[in-house]
């Protein structure tokens, strides 16, 4: 019998995940698919329903559902517990459904291990949204405890405080003048997202050494990320998180640690275009 997967969000259609995981059910002669499953806050119901009966074997939450979503499943654990925040959901033994965060060991794997494991080193977690619990305790695990937070918003800074009570809330109106005394900086709103507005300014006043993290993959290239790329400073878009999540979840459904090959990275840089 056909397992069928699928992904949750909006906007969805700029998704890559369907390309990753049918790649991965190819290469393990998996009888299986992957869709993008068209949802609204007031049937989020009805999909936990087809994974309970056994419709979906599991799906990928993004925003703005990885919050949203906890009110419909059993439990959270591991990452998901402590972020408040689940991008994976799988039904275990006991036929529970189940919330699991995989963007944590994503960003990780994809880009903290370039990090130096410096206590002193200071970051900042641009958006307070969907992504941001699991870049802080991205941050947290490697060993960063410096670390602020700013939105345009300052009510999501202080729920995201609740959670995390170490954190330091950074005005948003503050961002472009303080932007300078930080040595790791992530994106972790939608700004840059294809087809969406950029940051207002260029982050011109960025150290020498800092390193900027994108979370966005699609475009490759934000105007951000390009205009520090240029300057010689060490940049990441978020491709790679996107992969070693994908991988992650591939395995907790499965069973299975899928290989990151040469022909999935030229299949998925086939999709995206660099910005011009």
């Amino acid at each position: 019998m056909k397992k069928l997967f699928g992904i949750i969000g909006n906007p969805i259609k700029h998704s890559l995940s369907p390309v990753l995981h049918k790649y991965w059910f190819d290469k393990y002669s998996l009888d299986a698919d992957y869709s993008i499953i068209d949802v609204t806050n007031n049937n989020l119901t009805k999909i936990i329903e087809k994974i309970k009966d056994r419709s979906f074997t599991g799906i990928n939450v993004t925003l703005p559902y990885k919050q949203k979503i906890i009110n419909h499943i059993d439990k959270v654990v591991n990452d998901a517990e402590q972020t408040g925040s689940v991008n994976t959901v799988l039904i275990d033994g006991n036929k529970s459904v189940i919330g699991e965060n995989t963007d944590v060991f994503g960003l990780q794997a994809a880009y903290l291990k370039e990090i130096d494991n410096n206590s002193n080193q200071k970051a900042l977690v641009i958006g307070a949204g969907g992504v941001s619990p699991s870049v802080i305790l991205s941050l947290q695990k490697s060993g960063i405890r410096n670390i602020s937070l700013t939105n345009r918003t300052n009510e999501k800074c202080i729920f995201l405080k609740k959670r995390f009570s170490t954190i330091n809330i950074l005005p948003w109106k503050n961002l472009q003048s303080e932007i300078k005394n930080f040595d790791i900086i992530v994106n972790a709103t939608s700004l840059g997202l294809k087809g969406a507005d950029d940051f207002e300014f260029n982050f011109s006043g960025t150290k020498n050494k800092v390193i900027y993290i994108d979370t966005i993959y699609n475009p490759l290239e934000t105007k951000t990320y390009k205009y520090l790329k240029e300057e010689g400073k060490k940049v990441f878009n978020g491709l790679d998180m996107f992969i070693y999540q994908g991988q992650k979840s591939f395995y907790l459904w499965n069973k299975i640690n899928p290989e990151i090959d040469d022909r999935l990275l030229d299949l998925l840089g086939s999709k995206l275009k660099w910005s011009k």
